[in-house]
């Protein structure tokens, strides 16, 4: 793939939406001034917004143009003692976003006694992010052995039923799954800087969400310098809802509308060119909604602000009431259960329409699932739409089947008790034409992969290959994450004969189309040295990509090492680099990604490194899993 040519105009003037930004800012802002009305603006504007959220999409979500009167759920009716052992497994898999849900259905739907066909019921949840989940169901999750691949999908919304349909999956998924519930994929922002913006009282559209993130000035116009340029933060399409959602909608507003987006318009050159301009705002994309939420905390519990790290972040409702009880997760496993933030975020419903993640339950049809674990598959999904199951999917944070959320839930979470313009996600053809033009629209990397070739990488692991073969292999795969016109480059450190950083850099960073046969042979040749001078090594690559920086990419280093810093000779210390990166970090930031690789690896310290340039930290203390965890990773880019 390749940058787009200078030669292809944007749709919109890029000078003319920052100045027609600023101007509705000043005017909001002139406004605010005018205490002597504000009594008068918050009925109008209560009315206003009112009427605006009444003109979201016509295609509206299933839940908004269904008959008005609520639907009674029925009680559950489970058996009066249980059928025979052995029981009938039911695999149920679910995305990250939703895996609380559905583990919370499965608890209470095994707590009562099942009967079905005259086997006793156990529903065993699993769960994977959504975008690999598809992959996997499209090929029939081959890489599992049949007894361990799931019996029901429940991804958090049915885009993805349509992927994995489109992806030659249709004789394992069906066309359509019943929701379960469902949550808003909205805009949320940290209240102070959406009370700044005025988008708390007078929420945009997409197209002023997009054109202010192209605007470098709009927190300087509103007198908060502070908080830097605007950080629009948005997970990757190809791997999360929220993802789809934030790629949609900007299609959508360059096309004229959101509701309306076709495949025609995503293959329009004058709208890729305008996606492609406001792609460039992404300071990096990110495989889960918790990554970016748990950055966002770890910025406030560091004595700063949310605004350190993002400006607003497209997510759905769940995940903002999450974060306003306190609760993040770094790798959308492993929750973290602390005290509610200071600063809470606000959900934003732009005017112009939200897509709404629906929690499709689907029994798999493929030759793995048998009659019995259908019919026990049917069984729970029954139990989900009763008023128990209902309860459970209001108290775990998503709107029931008439679209009504639990008080304290939408108490905590500030969100809208009956928000307007509510869409479904497109037919699947839509969808796939989206995921198809990511690769050609995404804001390019300028990536170094820095790589450590210490003594111990010459260990093995349980697969019997040294851990710097598992390391190499999985780099040359990861590779075919990027596309013509990302820069990336490969270097390696050891210290040996007084060398600090032997081999150092063994191919330059510049475009994969032109280099990879030059990486790969120099990514082949890597041995395993001596010592491991891992302060050196970040501080003395760090500046050199700073010195390439380039504000239209993604500058990072992938950093993996299994390690602790060990030097022969004095050296860099970890205060240095550290200063190092945090300097960076306000001038030509670089994104430094770490990588735990082994046992033996330094967690701490590039848990440090990763959060001093607000990138993220991986862990494959597993080395087996080298593999999926830097497949992950370079979902970043």
């Amino acid at each position: 793939m390749r940058d787009a040519p200078e030669t292809v105009p944007a749709r919109r003037d890029r000078r003319r939406i920052r100045e027609e930004g600023r101007r509705r800012r000043r005017r909001a802002l002139w406004i605010g001034v005018a205490a002597g009305v504000v009594a008068l603006l918050a009925v109008g504007g209560a009315v206003t917004a009112a009427m605006l959220a009444g003109q979201g999409g016509t295609t509206a979500a299933p839940a908004e143009t269904a008959d008005p009167e609520p639907i009674v759920f029925p009680a559950d009716t489970p058996a009066p003692t249980p059928g025979a052992e052995p029981c009938t497994t039911v695999r149920a898999l679910s995305s990250f976003e939703n895996a609380e849900m559905v583990s919370t259905l499965a608890e209470a739907y095994n707590a009562e006694p099942r009967a079905v066909d005259g086997s006793c019921v156990t529903v065993v949840p699993t769960r994977d992010k959504s975008g690999v989940a598809a992959e996997e169901a499209a090929v029939g999750f081959t890489e599992l052995p049949e007894d361990e691949r799931p019996t029901l999908w429940i991804p958090d919304a049915n885009s993805w039923l349509g992927t994995a349909r489109e992806a030659g999956g249709s004789a394992n998924v069906p066309e359509e799954g019943e929701s379960l519930g469902s949550s808003d994929i909205v805009l949320a922002m940290p209240e102070e800087l959406a009370a700044a913006i005025g988008w708390d009282d007078e929420p945009p559209s997409w197209s002023d969400v997009f054109a202010t993130a192209d605007d470098e000035e709009v927190w300087n116009d509103l007198d908060h310098p502070e908080w830097g340029e605007f950080k629009l933060g948005k997970t990757s399409p190809l791997v999360a809802s929220s993802g789809e959602a934030a790629m949609l909608a900007s299609y959508g507003s360059a096309a004229g509308s959101v509701a309306e987006l076709s495949a025609d318009d995503i293959a329009d050159d004058e709208i890729t060119a305008e996606v492609q301009e406001h792609e460039l705002a992404t300071s990096h994309y990110m495989a889960t909604p918790e990554h970016f939420l748990w950055h966002a905390r770890q910025a406030e519990d560091q004595g700063g602000s949310p605004a350190d790290f993002l400006s607003a972040v497209i997510v759905d409702e769940k995940s903002v009431w999450d974060y306003n009880r306190g609760i993040t997760s770094r790798d959308g496993v492993n929750r973290i259960e602390s005290e509610p933030p200071a600063e809470q975020l606000v959900p934003i419903y732009p005017t112009d329409g939200f897509y709404v993640a629906d929690n499709p339950a689907v029994v798999l049809t493929g030759a793995w699932v048998d009659d019995a674990e259908v019919a026990a598959a049917e069984d729970f999904v029954r139990f989900a739409t009763t008023e128990e199951g209902q309860a459970i999917v209001r108290e775990t944070g998503y709107r029931d089947l008439n679209r009504e959320l639990d008080a304290e839930v939408a108490s905590v979470g500030t969100l809208a008790e009956a928000p307007r313009g509510g869409l479904a996600f497109p037919e699947p053809q839509v969808i796939v034409a989206m995921h198809e033009a990511f690769p050609e629209v995404r804001k390019r990397a300028n990536v170094l992969f820095l790589v450590d070739v210490s003594g111990s990488m010459g260990n093995k692991i349980a697969t019997g290959a040294t851990k710097l073969e598992a390391a190499k292999a999985a780099i040359s795969q990861a590779l075919d994450h990027f596309a013509d016109g990302d820069h990336v480059g490969l270097a390696a450190f050891s210290e040996v004969d007084a060398n600090p950083l032997a081999p150092g850099e063994v191919s330059a960073v510049d475009d994969i189309a032109d280099t990879r046969d030059r990486f790969e042979a120099a990514l082949a040749k890597l041995v395993p040295i001596e010592w491991t001078p891992l302060y050196e090594a970040v501080d003395t690559f760090a500046k050199r990509q700073a010195d390439d920086y380039d504000p239209d990419r993604i500058n990072a280093i992938v950093l993996l090492s299994d390690g602790k810093n060990e030097t022969e000779a004095p050296s860099t210390t970890s205060a240095q680099m550290l200063a190092t990166l945090e300097g960076l970090h306000h001038s030509t930031p670089v994104l430094v990604f770490t990588l735990a690789y082994g046992a033996d690896a330094d967690v701490k310290t590039l848990q440090s490194i990763s959060s001093a340039t607000g990138a993220h930290f991986y862990d494959a203390t597993d080395p087996t899993e080298i593999d999926e965890v830097l497949g992950d990773l370079v979902t970043s880019f």
